[in-house]
C-alpha cells in the first residue's frame, strides 16, 4: 500500500513496519469485529417467565459491546506501536492535517491487512480517528475537549473519567489502556507548556492550549491511580447580560454593580471551587471604561477581558533545581511599577493579600480579585487568617481596620444543589465599629422550595438597605432608581 514518503521513516530511521511476530496476537484479532458471538438467551427464555427476555437479550448485547471495545482498545493499542515505528516524527510539525490523517489511515489499513483484521467502516474511521487523537492530541480525552456541553472533565484512575455537564456529574465510557497510558497524556500536556510531574513533583497545575485549566495529581500522592481535573475553557466570554439570562443575577443587580464597578469600588468576589468566581470576575471587568490600564495576575491565566490596556502575568513555579520560581506576591509588587489604574488578582489565597491591600488603600481604587469563602462575613475572616499566615506582626484591630478602609463590595457566588450557579449575595462594607467590621447585605438570593425533579425554587430579592455609596454614585453620574432597593413583598 502506497504510502507518503516524506512521513514514513526511511531505513536510516529504523526501517518499516515489523510483521507481527506473536502467533497468538494474529489469532486473537483474526476474527472479523462484527462477527456476533453464540447466544444462550434462546434455550433459557423457555424457562424463564415472560418478562425475563428482555433483560437477558440486553445484558447479552452489553456484553457483546464491552467484548467489543475491549478488542477495539487491543487493536488500537497494537497499531499505535505500528504508528510510531513507522511515523517520521520529525516530520509531523511540517505535516496538514489531511496529510498526517491520510499517512495514518494507510499505514492501519496495512497493519490491519497483515494482521489479518477485518473491520467495518465505522470502526475503522473510529481507530483512525483516535490514532489521530493518540499521535497529535490527548488520546481519549480529545472527544471530551471538542464537546462544547463538558464544561469539567474529571480523571479518578485510568478506568473512571467523569464529566460535567449543565452542573451534573456523569461516569463516561471512555477509558485509558491503563496507568501508563494515562501519564504518558499527563506527560505531554505539562511538557507543552516547560512543567514536569514525577514522584518527586506528584502534583502539577498547567494550562491547556486552548487556554483549559489543568490539574494533575499521579502516584505515590494519588492513591487508586492519577487524578486529573479540567476546566475548560469557555471561547464565548459570558457577558452581563447573558447572566441575566440565565438567572445568575436580576438586571437591578447588574445596575447596582455596574455603578459599583463604574464608581472604582475595591471588589472581591468570594464562592467555593465551581460555584463560578472567575465567570463573574469577567462578567464585572466589562463595566471598566476602555481608557483605563489594567493588569491581571493569575497563577493559570484564564481571565478574558476585553479592554484595549491589558497587561496580563502569570505566576510561575520553581524549576527542577528548585529554582526560578515567580509568586503572585513578586508579579503584584511589579505590577504597582507598571502605572495601572486598576489591578485584578485571579485568586488571592496566601501572602500577596498584604500588597492586594495595601494597593486597594495606596490609590488603585476599583481593584478587584477572588477568594475562597462561603459568605461575605467568612470572605473577611480568610483575609485576617492570610495576613496572619505572611507573618506579619499586626494587632487585630489594626488588620480588621485596613480590610475595612480597602474592600468596598463582596459578591458572593454560589453553585446550588441542583448545579446552577447564582449570585447568592451582594454585601457592602461601610466601616468600624469598634473592633468590628461592619458590613450591610444589600441583595441576597431566598431560596424558596424545591420542585420534584430537584430544580431549587427562589427569587433575587433587596433587603430594603439604601447604599452606602449612594452619594458616591451620583457623583459620577450614576442615579440609580431608589426602587431597585426596595425588597418584594
Amino acid at each position: 500500500m502506497a504510502m507518503f514518503s516524506r512521513f514514513k521513516k526511511t531505513d536510516d530511521d529504523g526501517g518499516a513496519a515489523r510483521p507481527v511476530a506473536m502467533a497468538k496476537v494474529t489469532q486473537a484479532m483474526a476474527a472479523p469485529l462484527a462477527k456476533a458471538e453464540p447466544s444462550m438467551a434462546q434455550p433459557k427464555a423457555r424457562m424463564q417467565p415472560p418478562v425475563a427476555p428482555k433483560p437477558a437479550a440486553q445484558a447479552v448485547a452489553q456484553d457483546k459491546e464491552r467484548k467489543r471495545r475491549e478488542r477495539l482498545g487491543e487493536i488500537k493499542l497494537e497499531l499505535h506501536k505500528r504508528l510510531l515505528d513507522n511515523l517520521n516524527l520529525a516530520a509531523l510539525e511540517t505535516a496538514t492535517e489531511a496529510n498526517l490523517r491520510a499517512e495514518i489511515a494507510a499505514i492501519a489499513g496495512e497493519a490491519l491487512e497483515e494482521m489479518s483484521i477485518v473491520l467495518n467502516k465505522e470502526d475503522r474511521t473510529t481507530i483512525n480517528q483516535e490514532l489521530y487523537d493518540e499521535v497529535m492530541g490527548l488520546g481519549p480525552l480529545e472527544p471530551l475537549l471538542k464537546d462544547e456541553t463538558v464544561n469539567d472533565i474529571l480523571v479518578n484512575g485510568p478506568q473512571r473519567i467523569f464529566v460535567e455537564r449543565s452542573g451534573k456529574l456523569e461516569l463516561t465510557e471512555i477509558t485509558f489502556k491503563d496507568e501508563r497510558h494515562l501519564l504518558r497524556i499527563i506527560d505531554k500536556i505539562v511538557s507543552a507548556v516547560g512543567r514536569r510531574v514525577d514522584e518527586s513533583n506528584p502534583y502539577v497545575d498547567a494550562r491547556l492550549a486552548d487556554g483549559s485549566r489543568f490539574n494533575a495529581m499521579v502516584p505515590p500522592v494519588a492513591v487508586d491511580g492519577s487524578l486529573v481535573s479540567i476546566r475548560k475553557f469557555k471561547k464565548e466570554k459570558l457577558g452581563i447580560p447573558d447572566l441575566v439570562r440565565f438567572g445568575a443575577f436580576t438586571e437591578e443587580m447588574a445596575a447596582y454593580l455596574q455603578a459599583a464597578v463604574a464608581t472604582r469600588l475595591n471588589v472581591i468576589v468570594s464562592g467555593g471551587t465551581g460555584s463560578g468566581k472567575t465567570t463573574t470576575l469577567n462578567a464585572l471587568s466589562s463595566f471598566i471604561d476602555n481608557r483605563e490600564r489594567i493588569l491581571t495576575i493569575e497563577d493559570t491565566a484564564e481571565l478574558q477581558l476585553q479592554q484595549i490596556h491589558v497587561g496580563r502575568m502569570e505566576s510561575r513555579p520553581a524549576n527542577v533545581e528548585g529554582k526560578g520560581a515567580v509568586t503572585q506576591r513578586d508579579c503584584l509588587r511589579n505590577a504597582l511599577r507598571m502605572r495601572p489604574d486598576r489591578i485584578i488578582v485571579g485568586e488571592t489565597r496566601g501572602e500577596e493579600v498584604i500588597d492586594m491591600l495595601q494597593a486597594m488603600n495606596t490609590g488603585h481604587d476599583g481593584s478587584m480579585t477572588t477568594i475562597h469563602a462561603n459568605s461575605a462575613r467568612d470572605g473577611i475572616s480568610r483575609l485576617e487568617n492570610m495576613v496572619a499566615m505572611a507573618g506579619i506582626e499586626m494587632p487585630i484591630k489594626a488588620v480588621r481596620a485596613q480590610i475595612a478602609s480597602a474592600v468596598n463590595l463582596i459578591v458572593q457566588a454560589s453553585r446550588l444543589q441542583d448545579g446552577s450557579r447564582r449570585m447568592v449575595s451582594i454585601t457592602e462594607i461601610t466601616g468600624m465599629e469598634g473592633e468590628v467590621i461592619s458590613m450591610q447585605e444589600i441583595f441576597r438570593y431566598e431560596r424558596l422550595g424545591m420542585e420534584p425533579n430537584g430544580k431549587i425554587i427562589g427569587r433575587f430579592n433587596a433587603t430594603g438597605v439604601r447604599s452606602h455609596y449612594s452619594e458616591r454614585f451620583k457623583q459620577w453620574g450614576y442615579n440609580l432608581p431608589p426602587e431597585i432597593f426596595d425588597p418584594i413583598p
